[in-house]
């Protein structure tokens, strides 16, 4: 069983950043590959950046370049940093991770980029 909680969401404004956090349970969270995903309103919920347990990563193209995604093993948590954000980043982001061939998701936070 792993349990995920997200936290660092809120209103900013465009051109602004946020720090995402996703803290999860387990002994054996510095071999989970992470991911970030988000859903906007009406729409599929997409992955927008994945971290392997040796530090890999990769993008979503609509956010290569402004986000980064790390990890801090000591702390069994997984960081989104969101630069530069636009209005269409706005939607709930959503930390993911499979274990044992089950996927877990945390419960979301909301992030809204608006003026």
């Amino acid at each position: 069983q792993v349990q995920l909680v997200e936290s660092g969401g809120g209103l900013v404004q465009p051109g602004g950043s946020l720090r995402l956090s996703c803290a999860a349970s387990g002994t054996f969270f510095s071999i989970y590959v992470m991911g970030w995903y988000r859903q906007a309103p009406g729409k599929q919920r997409e992955l927008v950046a994945r971290i392997t347990s040796s530090g890999s990563t990769n993008y979503a193209d609509s956010v290569k370049g402004r986000f980064t995604i790390s990890r801090d093993n000591a702390k069994n948590t997984v960081y989104l940093q969101m630069n530069s954000l636009k209005p269409e980043d706005t939607a709930v982001y959503y930390c993911n991770t499979a274990v044992a061939a089950r996927l877990y998701w945390g419960q979301g936070t909301q992030v809204t980029v608006s003026s």
